[in-house]
């Protein structure tokens, strides 16, 4: 195989197994993780069997979600004797722009948040349903503490007690709900809840919690920390059970980071136990988030875990939160937020603690790492954002934005184009070399020809394949970025009626591996078009008329289009539109620039700058490589004649 033909072969092998690899690699460490969860689960049930019956433990909270179980009322609650509860459960109904937000008396909870401006996945002519972000019968809210009464001291689990409703308060841009639970005489808890409407998205979707504990410090009983339990089970609001699933996780971060973690993401059951403190937890599904921020005081570890509901199921996961915050005797309130909202950068970004600090909400949307993040943070979404205030199909913004890609990038296409044209002319040159040394003993003569004659042709050996590996990241932002849009959600164009998710136009009777039960035309088309442009870049390579461009050819025609229509079936339809486009652009690209720069005028170039160059004066570089490449054959000759 010559030198251009290597060149081609390397970039696109390159190219191909890193998507190949990063295949491989996700499918290995589900794998993994699956064994690890099987594993895990049996070390649970074995310790869930040996604890009390009152354990606060991560173990036991993911025992009971992974047997589905509820909260339930407990038998006798040694409290209810000085705890004056309200008569009857009353529930509340408070809205703002964005949000509905359902309150009830019964533990002074929320137990239902509805987006208004944004509805489940339906087709086009019936998507009627809000958002919701967790199951009413499931949402559970709990601080626990312990009050001396009679000598003895008792455990108060909030979410066990009714609590009197207080008059709502109504101000310029919010509204103020109180809940309170009389505890002994002159003492109460009270839970205050404030909703937004400032038109600020930031905090229309943040909903400020504070726990008052009135004259309560002569009442506690020796105890360092105030405990809290949060579970609910989240909707499938997605067409893709699947990659729904692959994006729902639990994340939080440890104060003063600017990075997050989060829970594996993928199927079964998952949990963990953070032993530092944490600022924030976020139930996180793959578009919308229902978070808890501690604002007056960190939360000083969290035991989070996840159980995944069954396919069909119309849910996605159990989440489950213990963990808790610091009391001391002066400890007269906490201060908290929910976030109740979708997963939009713009919005998360802004997100503040009362301090003014950051939070870096914005980092549980999934945009790759570190170069492909830092794209899509500082090129594609702004630029995105602004094209959606002027352009409403969002069709047209990925098409635009597609040329400014090609635009950018088009100098490197331009080189590597050029580079490979020059490796095509010289072929003949570089044949006459392997004519003149074919021996092996001559290896090195050959390879310092070989280099000569590049430098002279003025050819970068690399200048094939790299700008190819320069523009991955670009390809890998936007593999990151489309998923995980939310601009991208419930938008339509052409037969696609959702760009966040795969386009089908026809549904198969059966489901095939790795493919599908259907068939998304986006993806087709994305695949054929990669074929063309393959068989087109074949056909002008040396070794396309050769025996030996056969592998080249099964692997660079064949194998990656119809890889990458495996594996983008299932993918978000605007994904594959954007790819489609780029494949397209760039053989327009190649055909205009073979059309302007042909083989004929590379030629009086390659020839020009190797006449340029014999006569001149060798480089140090060039005299010392020359040097070396003589001591080596000194050496290989002297290996040779050792052997004989």
């Amino acid at each position: 195989m010559d030198n251009n033909s290597k060149q081609s072969t390397i970039g696109f092998i390159l190219i191909a197994l890193i998507f190949v690899g990063f295949m491989i690699y996700t499918n290995h460490e589900r794998a993994k993780y699956e064994a690890a969860v099987a594993e895990q689960q049996s070390l649970v049930e074995a310790e869930a069997a040996l604890q009390p019956a009152d354990t606060t433990s991560g173990a036991a909270t993911q025992q009971s979600l992974a047997a589905g179980e509820t909260a339930r009322e407990p038998e006798r609650r040694p409290a209810d004797e000085f705890i004056a509860e309200a008569d009857s459960v009353e529930e509340v109904l408070i809205e703002n722009d964005v949000l509905q937000v359902r309150f009830s008396t019964k533990g002074a909870q929320m137990v239902d948040v509805t987006l208004k401006e944004y509805t489940k996945y339906a087709p086009r002519e019936s998507r009627n349903e809000l958002v919701k972000l967790f199951d009413p019968e499931s949402a559970n809210f709990n601080m626990s503490m312990y009050l001396k009464h009679d000598l003895r001291n008792v455990k108060v689990s909030t979410s066990d007690y009714n609590f009197h409703l207080l008059p709502i308060e109504s101000g310029e841009h919010s509204k103020v709900l109180t809940m309170r639970l009389p505890v002994g005489n002159d003492a109460s808890l009270d839970f205050v809840y404030t909703v937004y409407d400032e038109l600020r998205p930031e905090r229309d979707y943040l909903i400020d919690f504070e726990v008052r504990m009135n004259n309560i410090a002569p009442l506690m009983a020796n105890q360092a920390s105030v405990g809290i339990d949060w579970t609910n089970r989240s909707y499938q609001n997605e067409r893709s059970f699947t990659n729904e699933n692959t994006y729902t996780t639990i994340a939080y971060r440890q104060p003063g980071e600017r990075s997050i973690s989060d829970l594996r993401m993928g199927t079964g059951t998952q949990n963990k136990q953070i032993s530092t403190s944490v600022d924030w937890i976020s139930f996180k599904q793959q578009y919308f988030s229902s978070a808890i921020i501690a604002q007056s005081a960190d939360f000083t570890y969290a035991d989070v875990a996840y159980q995944t509901a069954e396919e069909g199921s119309g849910y996605i996961k159990d989440f489950s939160l213990q963990t808790a915050v610091p009391y001391t005797p002066q400890t007269d309130s906490y201060k908290f937020s929910f976030y109740m909202g979708p997963n939009d950068y713009a919005v998360l970004s802004k997100v503040e603690d009362i301090h003014g600090e950051e939070l870096y909400m914005e980092r549980i949307i999934p945009l790759g790492w570190i170069i492909s993040s830092w794209i899509s943070r500082w090129i594609v979404i702004p630029v995105f954002d602004f094209l959606s205030q002027y352009i409403s199909s969002f069709g047209l913004i990925i098409l635009i934005l597609t040329i400014g890609v090609k635009i950018l990038i088009f100098p490197l296409t331009y080189k590597s184009y050029l580079s490979t044209a020059k490796m095509r002319v010289i072929k003949p040159e570089l044949d006459a070399i392997a004519a003149k040394y074919p021996r092996q003993e001559d290896a090195m003569k050959r390879q310092q020809a070989t280099m000569e004659l590049y430098k002279k042709a003025d050819i970068n050996v690399m200048g094939g394949c790299l700008p190819a590996l320069i523009q991955m990241p670009i390809l890998i932002a936007m593999f990151r970025f489309f998923p995980a849009s939310i601009q991208l959600r419930g938008q339509s164009f052409l037969w696609s009626d959702d760009l966040s998710s795969y386009d089908s136009v026809l549904q198969l009777p059966f489901n095939i591996p790795y493919y599908g039960d259907h068939v998304s035309l986006f993806a087709l088309l994305m695949a054929v078009t990669l074929f063309a442009f393959s068989y087109m870049n074949y056909q002008q390579s040396p070794a396309g008329n050769q025996a030996q461009g056969v592998v080249m050819k099964i692997m660079m025609v064949y194998f990656m289009p119809l890889m990458m229509l495996f594996w983008f079936n299932n993918y978000s339809s605007g994904l594959c539109y954007y790819y489609l486009l780029s494949t397209l652009f760039t053989i327009i690209q190649t055909v205009v620039i073979r059309h302007f720069l042909n083989d004929n005028k590379i030629h009086a170039l390659v020839h020009s700058n190797m006449a340029k160059r014999s006569n001149g004066k060798k480089s140090r570089f060039q005299l010392k490589y020359e040097e070396l490449m003589r001591q080596q054959e000194q050496m290989m000759q002297q290996q040779n004649n050792k052997k004989r």
